[in-house]
């Protein structure tokens, strides 16, 4: 029997560790690997339009299913065009291997034809970077790399050149034992005593949590039912917080809503939970904060703490529960959470007011009517700018529908390659991509490969032929928007063009039934829905000082805009209050 070629044991590691899908674009140095894949039973080659997809697709399969994915790219340009989707996923902790094909290894240092050094050039977005330049260094290489990006949750990087690849290997790959799956952390016995004996001292205490809080959704209930506390949230931790959460005062940051700031401010002990909050300015500097972080490096370095605690958030909210005393007075949680349904109450008429006359479409409106047509299971991948602004106020979490975007990396023209990556892992679940025409357009030749791969992928682009979030940017620099707008184009006739389903919507009576259709198409739909570019406009009488001001403040609270089903949910939590 043929020996395994590097490429060959490549693969097979790959599988081992318990990856299905290699996203890319086949290229000369790939060659090899790609045979590999064409000759395996247990891994995949999914062809994309751009390395960029590749790279997103892999971040968001990785998150949607918690286990290691797969992208890779060719010598030079190829690899090179990973880039921005690795910096998603590492920033994002979803564990990802990319493989960077290389040019011939005798070459390299020559200034070859597409010469780049790769294993440089990926040392910022990864935990481990490095080239295999001999086959005996497999499968030492690549084991160590994936014990990296599942063991720290992030990016690892292999750069192998093409006739490396293609190589016998010095030994059949045996079976190795990998990690696949992170262990459960639990802090010191002296950090949870210190934690509990500090909840039980303070008479106001506000819970801030992040996306950390995964998987501790009843363990935060417990703790704030027990000691009385509101329970704010950031961007990326409302999925995982704000459903069933008779606590809840909203969020805070930069897209922020309700009480949450207030609540932040004035508790005498804040404790954030799992999150990297990285807006300074949200955040209390003369309140007692603890923060509990599975990634030490995250302790402390966006608030001086006065207790920083090393561990998951359900696991150390297990050790804490039964060692705090249980608090009678709620008289702040009750004033938080009447603030907050005040908050709410005050904005929740401007989508609301004749949304079905208003032309261009209301955007708010828009979002309303996906969330209440979209599965209770759906999954929503989210474009960075004001659709962001739309996801995080109007689409309603469940506890089972998951919400992802580029929180942390903020590119744009995330969310279409980031559903075609959910639907190839979870492919009987609703997946909708929430666009902004910018970002779509950006990388819109991978709605072919929807179409190529028959994947059911909805979307909805929000086309308000701008960069709306750019728009409000520069307004509230003082300056006014410039080199921000789009011509007006019809993308259903492009989606219709390519082969898929596609229907504008530009009236707003329309847009449920534009919906419904596109969810009932049995493959890739586009609903292309001609919204207002003023949504979130300020005046222009406002000088730049004030709207810096406006800027800052109406964040912290709520920029105009409804809120969806979120008024709801704080109307419930005042029946949580008890009446004298």
């Amino acid at each position: 029997m043929a020996r395994q070629t590097i490429a060959d044991q490549f693969v097979d590691i790959l599988a081992q560790a318990g990856v299905r899908r290699i996203y890319g674009i086949v290229g000369d140095s790939l060659n090899p690997i790609t045979d590999a894949v064409r000759r395996s039973p247990d891994v995949t080659w999914v062809q994309v339009r751009h390395e960029e997809t590749a790279a997103f697709a892999a971040g968001a399969e990785a998150q949607i299913t918690g286990r290691l994915a797969a992208c890779a790219g060719s010598c030079g340009p190829g690899n090179v065009h990973l880039v921005n989707g690795l910096y998603d996923a590492h920033r994002s902790m979803a564990p990802v291997l990319a493989l960077a094909a290389h040019i011939p290894s005798s070459e390299i240092g020559t200034g070859y034809f597409q010469e780049t050094h790769p294993d440089r050039l990926f040392a910022e977005c990864s935990h481990y970077s490095e080239l295999i330049s001999h086959p005996s260094q497999m499968p030492r290489v690549l084991q160590t790399a994936i014990q990296h990006a599942v063991g720290r949750s992030g990016v690892s990087v292999v750069s192998l050149p093409g006739d490396v690849a293609g190589r016998e290997a010095p030994e059949r790959a045996a079976e190795l034992a990998l990690v696949t799956r992170r262990p459960a952390i639990r802090p010191g016995e002296d950090e949870i005593a210190a934690l509990a004996r500090m909840v039980d001292a303070a008479q106001r205490v506000t819970l801030f949590c992040g996306s950390g809080t995964a998987g501790a959704h009843d363990e935060v209930m417990e703790l704030a039912g027990r000691i009385k506390s509101p329970v704010g949230h950031a961007l990326r931790g409302k999925e995982w917080i704000q459903y069933d959460n008779p606590f809840d005062v909203g969020m805070s940051g930069l897209l922020g809503y309700g009480a949450a700031y207030d609540a932040m401010h004035e508790a005498d002990l804040l404790i954030l939970l799992g999150t990297d909050f990285p807006y300074r300015p949200f955040l209390p500097d003369d309140v007692r904060t603890v923060q509990v972080d599975v990634r030490p490096e995250h302790l402390g370095r966006r608030s001086k703490l006065d207790l920083a605690v090393w561990g998951d958030v359900r696991e150390t909210l297990r050790a804490i529960i039964p060692r705090v005393r249980e608090k009678t007075d709620r008289r702040f949680l009750d004033r938080m959470l009447k603030r907050h349904a005040d908050a709410l109450e005050g904005v929740v008429a401007a989508y609301t007011r004749d949304v079905e006359r208003h032309v261009p479409i209301h955007p708010e409106y828009v979002a309303s009517v996906l969330d209440e047509e979209a599965a209770d299971d759906a999954v929503f991948t989210v474009d960075t700018g004001m659709c962001n602004v739309w996801a995080a106020r109007y689409l309603t979490p469940n506890g089972r529908r998951r919400v992802i975007g580029s929180f942390s990396h903020g590119s744009m023209a995330n969310a279409l390659p980031q559903a075609l990556g959910v639907q190839l892992a979870q492919p009987g679940r609703q997946v909708v991509s929430v666009s902004g025409d910018g970002g779509f357009s950006m990388l819109m030749g991978d709605f072919l490969s929807l179409v190529q791969h028959r994947l059911p992928v909805k979307v909805v682009v929000f086309d308000n032929s701008s960069l709306g979030m750019v728009d409000l940017e520069m307004m509230v620099a003082g300056l006014p928007p410039y080199g921000t707008s789009y011509p007006h184009t019809d993308y259903a006739a492009i989606a219709r063009a390519a082969g898929a389903f596609g229907v504008r919507v530009e009236n707003p009576k329309e847009v449920a039934d534009g919906l419904r259709e596109a969810f009932r198409h049995d493959g890739p739909a586009l609903v292309d829905v001609v919204t207002d570019p003023n949504a979130l406009s300020i005046p222009p009488h406002i000088t730049g000082e004030q709207l810096t001001g406006f800027a800052l403040s109406a964040s912290k609270i709520i920029v105009s805009g409804g809120v969806g089903r979120m008024v709801q949910l704080a109307r419930a939590n005042l029946r949580n209050i008890p009446r004298p």
